[in-house]
């Protein structure tokens, strides 16, 4: 039986964490990721120490700017790629008095300005047996869609990373729970079509991706996706996904990836898991079903979901039922 707490009254915003601090070679190989790599941001680099704040990253970019601006055109054009980046990579704190259902993050860098969409939260188990919680989002600035990194250790205190490579592409990342062979492990959507995965051995980066699952079925021939971080049972790693049918239909459905080497599909259902009822069907964004993770509790799957992008609704079903229902 799942029971929802009363609503709060208000809402808390975090505060922006002041000084938050950079790691040079990370955001050095950021820069190089992004082709902002120049004689201009190698001199503003090497001048600054192993560790530096906005703050001192501004002073140091104003500074090299009086001094070359005249001689290098492209200087203004990669200060602005510079600062950019660092706006997106930030810090922000809640109020520890706070309750959980009050804390609200607001976009705050740039590339934000239109939204933070679709977070994707797991708790990650290192190996050294401590934990953290992760979520790969979306950022939006009305443009271009930036898939990200949200980091905490407690819900109290957030980092937004950005991620890097040329598998770092379109929407809907995924976490795996803890490595695989060493390794971080991801889905993604690279084609707005399938759903690949992907290895690294650094969470900021990622090179390459491969093809897991192709849209089969009816419900999902426009588009396939997952609707959060696999979920590890002793079958092989749970995932749900979205697939989208005629008439933009979106439908939630399922699939198992061998525990060991998850580039194998070993089931997949035929029939949507959920499928838009006739009350869930009017909304923002009609004839949708979504959601963006789903935890597995005592045997049983429980499943928030948004209805059409105007109300939440839960859904429980037996692990059990959906893996004997596979093919």
């Amino acid at each position: 039986m799942i029971t929802i707490n009363p609503p709060t009254r208000f809402l808390s915003e975090p505060r922006q964490v002041p000084n938050a601090s950079y790691e040079k070679p990370l955001f050095e190989r950021k820069l190089y990721e992004l082709g902002l790599t120049s004689p201009f941001s190698r001199r503003v680099l090497g001048e600054l120490n192993d560790t530096f704040t906005l703050a001192d990253l501004q002073k140091k970019i104003d500074a090299v700017l009086r001094q070359v601006r005249s001689m290098d055109p492209e200087s203004d054009t990669v200060a602005k790629g510079i600062l950019l980046l660092a706006q997106s990579n930030y810090e922000v704190q809640f109020a520890p008095e706070s309750r959980v259902s009050e804390r609200v993050i607001f976009p705050t860098s740039p590339s934000q300005s239109n939204g933070i969409e679709d977070a994707r939260f797991v708790l990650f188990k290192n190996e050294d047996a401590t934990s953290i919680y992760y979520a790969t989002y979306t950022a939006y600035d009305g443009k271009l869609i930036l898939p990200q990194l949200l980091e905490t250790p407690n819900f109290l205190d957030f980092k937004f990373l950005t991620l890097n490579g040329p598998a770092v592409q379109n929407k809907g990342m995924a976490l795996f729970p803890r490595k695989l062979h060493g390794q971080f492990a991801m889905l993604s959507r690279q084609d707005n079509e399938n759903i690949y995965l992907m290895y690294s051995d650094n969470i900021h980066f990622w090179y390459e991706a491969e093809l897991v699952l192709k849209p089969t079925y009816p419900w999902e021939f426009v588009q396939l996706g997952n609707c959060g971080s696999p979920m590890e049972t002793e079958a092989g790693w749970l995932v749900l996904s979205h697939g989208v049918g005629p008439m933009r239909k979106y439908c939630i459905g399922a699939f198992l990836l061998d525990r060991d080497d998850p580039t194998k599909v070993i089931g997949r259902l035929r029939e949507p898991l959920l499928k838009p009822s006739e009350a869930e069907r009017e909304g923002y964004v009609p004839n949708v079903v979504y959601s963006c993770g789903a935890i597995i509790h005592r045997r049983e799957l429980i499943l928030p979901y948004a209805m059409s992008d105007y109300a939440t609704n839960f859904a429980t079903v037996c692990v059990d039922e959906i893996l004997a229902g596979m093919e």
